[in-house]
């Protein structure tokens, strides 16, 4: 039987990610697949408060529990008009399909607005079918297919 848990949003709060969250932010991270320390997480966290304009991060507290987190920044390229990325998502997934990451898209979605942009996009590896489909319930649309290459910097 999964913990019981208050009413979302009831008792969700949505805020400012703090350098304080850097454990719990390290720890979701790995949900996402993905390795940073809490140190790496904090320093991020730091930079992020000493250039705020152009980009934010928010966690979902449930009482003093962090259980999702959302990044999301402007991007401005010489092709097009500027618009916001979500970065990254992610919810515990002890707590998943109680609308904790409607809350904090909508929160993403408030910044975005809040910045005068027109568009937020987000971007998901093709593997991650719940996420697509939690996207398209919550009227984000489909509106390309891409592949992505990089190249790491030599030894």
């Amino acid at each position: 039987m999964p913990d019981a848990l208050p009413s979302i949003p009831e008792f969700s709060t949505i805020r400012d990610m703090r350098q304080s969250d850097a454990e719990s932010v390290s720890q979701l991270t790995t949900q996402l697949g993905y390795s940073r320390t809490p140190h790496d997480v904090n320093a991020w966290i730091a930079r992020l408060a000493e250039q705020p304009a152009g980009q934010a991060a928010f966690v979902a507290c449930i009482r003093d529990e962090i259980v999702g987190w959302i990044e999301v920044s402007i991007q401005r390229h010489l092709q097009s008009e500027p618009f916001a990325m979500i970065g990254g998502l992610v919810v515990s997934d002890r707590v998943r399909g109680r609308g904790i990451g409607r809350l904090l898209c909508h929160r993403a979605e408030q910044w975005t607005w809040d910045h005068r942009l027109d568009t937020l996009r987000v971007t998901s590896r093709s593997t991650r079918a719940d996420a697509h489909r939690f996207y398209l319930r919550d009227g984000y649309h489909q509106v390309k297919t891409s592949l992505v290459f990089e190249k790491s910097r030599p030894a």
